[in-house]
């Protein structure tokens, strides 16, 4: 199985995805070249932009990836 399609495993099986999720469940460290794939092929995915407070009290922002209910490719 590539990434491409875990990731997209990963979607159908728990409707999101983050970097952080990508790494640690797939190894993938290339998330939004991996989503790009799925658009191509036709996939239904929305980025979500979420922030949260690092450790060192900084703000960062991060992308979530949705697949949306619809899709049933």
């Amino acid at each position: 199985m590539t990434q491409t399609e875990m990731v997209l495993d990963y979607l159908k099986r728990n409707g999101s995805i983050t970097q952080a999720d990508a790494i640690r469940e797939i190894g993938c460290y290339r998330l939004g070249a991996r989503v790009y794939d799925l658009k191509q092929r036709g996939h239904d995915i929305t980025r979500i932009m979420e922030s949260t407070t690092n450790r060192y009290g900084a703000t960062v922002s991060y992308a979530r990836y949705a697949l949306n209910d619809h899709d049933t490719q």
